[in-house]
């Protein structure tokens, strides 16, 4: 068994495929007309055939308050690896990215969380 597909609940499918691919950097490998949302995957440039992460729209009505709960509580929907968190803390940061966490040593990684701007806090790890 293995990963293949890894979801990202968003309240709006193309303000997060700008916000994923203009400024996180991924890149868009699928894009299907699904009714009222579409299956919309990206991945890693570094891993093309890697894990697809999909743009998930807000479809399933108790999404929506889980979704804030965790946001509100201060606790990310995932976590991306970055291999150094202060270059991409600074990178993003130069972009306007809102982030509510700034690079913090915690045990072998270093953390920062960021606002995707689509309802999620997103964590980057790195380990150190």
């Amino acid at each position: 068994m293995k990963l293949t597909v890894m979801s990202v609940m968003v309240d709006d499918q193309e303000k997060a495929l700008k916000f994923y691919t203009q400024v996180l950097g991924f890149e868009k490998k699928t894009d299907i007309p699904m009714g009222e949302g579409r299956w919309l995957t990206l991945v890693s440039p570094e891993q093309r055939d890697g894990v697809e992460l999909l743009l998930e729209p807000m479809g399933f009505a108790p999404a929506k308050p889980f979704q804030k709960a965790l946001k509100d509580a201060g606790i990310p929907w995932t976590s991306f690896g970055v291999d150094d968190v202060d270059k991409e803390y600074e990178r993003l940061n130069k972009l306007g990215v809102e982030f509510t966490m700034k690079p913090t040593p915690m045990g072998p990684v270093k953390l920062a969380v960021l606002n995707d701007t689509c309802g999620n806090l997103i964590q980057i790890a790195q380990f150190i």
